[in-house]
Formats: C-alpha cells, sequence, structure tokens
C-alpha cells in the first residue's frame, strides 16, 4: 500500500472524517495543508503521527452501519481508559449483541437499539472511568468536545489528585504542539491526545484489569 493510501486509511480508521481536521493534522505535522504540496518525508512524518495517534494499518475493514462510527469511537475511547482488554471490533461486535440481541453492527438500522447500545457505553465509561458527559455553562468551554472529556478523565487516573491545571496544559500541548489555549484544540487534537494518554494508562503496571461488562 502506498503512503499516501496508508494515511486515508489512517484518518478512517481513527474517525477523522472531516476534511479540515485532516489538513489541520497536516499542517500541525509539516507546515502543508495538502499531501500534494509534500515531500515524500513529509508524507512518511503524517503517517508515523497517525501511527502514534493510534492507527494500526493490519489491513481490517472499517466496521459499516449507520451507528458503528459513534460506537466504534466510544469503545476506543473506554480502551484507552483501561476498560475494554481488547480493541477489536470482534469485541465491540459483541457488546452489541448483549445489549441489543443484534448480531452485528452493519444491522444495527433501529435508533432505539443504537441508543441502549451507545447509553450503555457512555454509562461504563461514566461509571468505571469517570467520564463527565455534561455540558454544564460553567465548565471551561474546552469541555463541550467528547475526545476532551475523555482526555480529562484519563488525566485524573494518570494524575490522581492533580486537577486539569498547568500540568494538564503542557502535557496536552507536548502531544499537541504548541496552542494558543485548550479552546483552540480541535477533536482531532483531542483524539491525538486520548490515544497518547490511553498508551501511557495501560502501560501502568499497576492499573487493575478490569473486566468488560
Amino acid at each position: 500500500m502506498s503512503v499516501v493510501r496508508s494515511i486515508y486509511a489512517g484518518v478512517r480508521a481513527l474517525g477523522i472524517a472531516e476534511e479540515e481536521d485532516r489538513r489541520h493534522i497536516y499542517e500541525r505535522v509539516t507546515g502543508k495543508r495538502s499531501l500534494r504540496a509534500m515531500a515524500p518525508s513529509e508524507k512518511d512524518a503524517v503517517l508515523d503521527e497517525l501511527r502514534r495517534m493510534g492507527f494500526r494499518p493490519d489491513g481490517r475493514r472499517r466496521l459499516e452501519g449507520p451507528y458503528a462510527k459513534k460506537l466504534q469511537a466510544l469503545w476506543i475511547a473506554g480502551w484507552n481508559l483501561g476498560l475494554m482488554r481488547s480493541r477489536d471490533d470482534a469485541a465491540l461486535i459483541a457488546f452489541v449483541k448483549r445489549q441489543t440481541g443484534i448480531d452485528h453492527v452493519r444491522f444495527l438500522h433501529d435508533p432505539a437499539a443504537a441508543a441502549k447500545a451507545i447509553e450503555a457505553l457512555k454509562g461504563w465509561l461514566a461509571r468505571d472511568g469517570g467520564v463527565d458527559w455534561t455540558d454544564d455553562r460553567e465548565r471551561p468551554s474546552w469541555l463541550q468536545d467528547h475526545s476532551a472529556k475523555i482526555a480529562e478523565a484519563q488525566w485524573r487516573l494518570l494524575e490522581p489528585g492533580q486537577p486539569a491545571g498547568s500540568r494538564f496544559v503542557a502535557a496536552v500541548f507536548e502531544i499537541t504542539g504548541a496552542q494558543r489555549s485548550l479552546g483552540a484544540l480541535r477533536s482531532a487534537d483531542w483524539r491525538a491526545v486520548s490515544n497518547a494518554f490511553g498508551v501511557r494508562i495501560r502501560a501502568l503496571s499497576s492499573s487493575p484489569a478490569r473486566k468488560e461488562a
């Protein structure tokens, strides 16, 4: 597979669907917003960044279905929180079947059944991962992003008792590159942070193994 095709596969696998988000990553890594404008070494750097963000070019097909993207994003978030033993699609499919009785995510079309699976995942992430899904106006504006909510919960696992203050900001900007403020970060940036924090969480030898629901 060519580097360009691998990059396209990577952004799809990471759920980076918006063109502007993709170009933001390109620009952050190389200073260029277009793959066509990049030298081969710069394309390699973009692919390396996607791998750092969690892309694994293992040839797996993307899950299909109207709710697949949402479910997969939540499942990977749980994996990055240390809740799931596996990020494999098969584990997600088994979870959805337990919740809905439907054999595969691609057959999940009923909104009520999909909501049951989605809310079960969100509840799990809140209960055992500490994710606060509320959109309280008194909370910082950057916490309106769902991926930021995941990263904030991960920080509390990595640094118990430490608020999302200056050390959190420094850790985030180490991953994303210097920014004006946390509010300047996009969803793609927060996904990169979540994936990087997830590597640290899974590496903690003291992290207890959590049994899947």
